[in-house]
């Protein structure tokens, strides 16, 4: 019979040492340049988090983008607005694509900047020096004026809601050449200069003349440039009929409050739109985001709230179907307390890490009945969850746990202890493990160790860890049966998916942002 403790030395010799420390100082694996661009970029929001200032996530990026090659930087701006739904990352990388000599600030602009408020967001950090220049530079302020003029009359007044800066500001930095009187009077009307009233676009119209008498049709412009008027409960229901799906998920205490829901038509109305599958798809809904909804709308009719959770199981229904044995651990210690886009002053999100952890978990247990929910901390939490219930019932019952500190291997040393059968195990966390580091270790992390003792009788298992901080290492390092991935948008499940079935490119998850093709 083989000598036990001579075959876990051997074994142990075959891990990978860890080469990093992570933000509490304990063993871990850096990842490589790309790979940390990919991180930073699908979950950076440039805001104070739980282990990061957001100067210092600013430092990380600006260290990190000299080693990265413009294409693949161009490609995961791209990515990260396309997929992750980011907003400051893209931004941020496209101006700094703005200063190389290279034609990826081009390609990639028009992707990234997809709207009004992204192309704000661009001006804001090109004249902020966080990149290196305090001004637009000759072909950034070519491409602001090449959206202006292709812009429709509503996307410049949906663009004009907003601050820092105004779009009348940008008007006035990059001097548009309007091509039609119409354009000409639309730009002086939005900065304030002597223009033709009568050759205003129909919208402008429509609104001055309602300022002036209320009485007429709501115009169709953006309900926030409406809110200083003296509305009644009739305009609220014309603005809500007019408006975005995200506009009525994010307003609908703002409905409740004016009795728009008082009027059946309207709520019936409201109710569809939100469960309306071709309105979540194309919304790009976080599913996080439906899970405030469904809490800040605890007083709103009933048939609104199961909208929201109609919604929201459309929302995760891409979470995949596993063939086989199913383990999510979802991290609840303290540090997933945090807001999931860090803190920001004055507009700090509700929802938190661990939120966003406990959706995932309760979204794969939907999709996979017989999956199994292994919570931690320092230690397993035990939980005793239904998967006939609601994603949003499940995932209240995992949000509700929360305390203690973080330890990434806890799952993977239960299940080795019980000899488990696995062929997928899925961790939701910030990666930030410190209660299993042993200074003494240099044989591969707690996490690495327990799983390749796992893999003795599950050879075919597979390992994903999602991070859902802009944080740049990691409990286990990728390898053939590990992928890392960022990110908490639900475009991750796909990610997920393709590994299991083993789709995905010899770079997984940053072959994926190698695929999107510049044109």
């Amino acid at each position: 019979m083989a000598n036990k403790s001579v075959f876990a030395s051997i074994v142990g010799k075959l891990l990978p040492r860890p080469d990093v420390k992570n933000h509490e100082g304990a063993p871990a694996y850096g990842l490589t340049p790309r790979h940390k661009l990919a991180q930073l970029a699908a979950t950076g929001t440039l805001n104070q988090t739980f282990y990061a200032e957001a100067r210092e996530q600013l430092d990380e990026i600006t260290r990190l983008l000299p080693e990265i090659e413009p294409e693949f930087m161009a490609k995961t701006a791209i990515y990260a607005r396309e997929k992750g739904f980011m907003k400051d990352m893209p931004a941020l990388l496209l101006a700094y694509l703005s200063m190389m000599q290279t034609e990826h600030f081009s390609l990639a602009f028009n992707r990234v900047v997809d709207n009004g408020k992204m192309l704000r967001n661009v001006v804001q950090i090109l004249r902020s020096g966080a990149t290196g220049r305090k001004s637009l530079g000759t072909r950034p302020k070519r491409h602001v004026q090449l959206w202006l003029e292709n812009a429709s009359d509503r996307e410049i007044m949906r663009a004009a809601v907003g601050n820092a800066p105004s779009l009348a500001d940008v008007i006035k930095m990059v001097h548009p050449k309007p091509r039609s009187a119409e354009r000409a009077a639309l730009y002086g009307y939005l900065i304030g200069k002597p223009h033709d009233v009568s050759a205003l676009p129909e919208i402008v119209r429509d609104f001055e003349a309602f300022k002036a008498d209320p009485t007429r049709e709501v115009p169709d412009v953006p309900f926030q440039m409406l809110t200083a008027l003296p509305l009644t409960k009739e305009h609220w229901i014309a603005i809500g009929r007019k408006a975005g799906w995200h506009m009525l998920r994010m307003n609908l205490n703002t409905f409740m409050r004016h009795k728009a829901f008082e009027d059946e038509a309207f709520t019936r109305f409201v109710a569809n739109r939100l469960g309306d599958e071709k309105a979540i798809r194309k919304a790009h809904v976080f599913p996080y985001q439906l899970m405030v909804a469904h809490a800040m709308a605890s007083n709103a009719p009933p048939l609104i709230r199961e909208a929201l959770q109609d919604a929201m199981e459309i929302a995760v229904s891409n979470a995949p179907a596993v063939d086989g044995r199913v383990v999510i651990c979802p991290d609840v210690s303290g540090s997933m307390s945090s807001p999931v886009t860090g803190f920001r002053r004055g507009a700090t999100t509700a929802v938190r890490c661990i939120d966003v952890a406990a959706l995932v978990a309760a979204a794969f247990l939907r999709a996979n009945r017989h999956a199994r929910i292994i919570p931690f901390e320092q230690a397993v939490v035990e939980i005793d969850l239904n998967p006939r219930d609601t994603v949003l019932t499940n995932a209240a019952k995992l949000a509700s746990i929360g305390g203690g500190g973080t330890n990434c291997s806890a799952p993977l040393e239960k299940l080795v202890a019980e000899k488990a059968k696995v062929d997928l195990v899925v961790f939701v966390s910030d990666n930030e493990s410190w209660v299993d580091a042993d200074p003494n270790r240099h044989r591969g992390t707690a996490m690495m160790q327990n799983w390749q003792k796992l893999k003795a009788w599950n050879p075919k298992a597979k390992l994903v860890c999602i991070d859902i901080q802009p944080n740049t290492t990691t409990q286990a390092v990728e390898q053939a049966d590990i992928l890392n991935i960022g990110g908490f948008s639900d475009t991750v499940f796909d990610t997920i998916s393709a590994f299991h079935r083993g789709e995905l490119t010899p770079d997984r998850w940053v072959g994926e942002i190698e695929k999107i093709v510049l044109e």
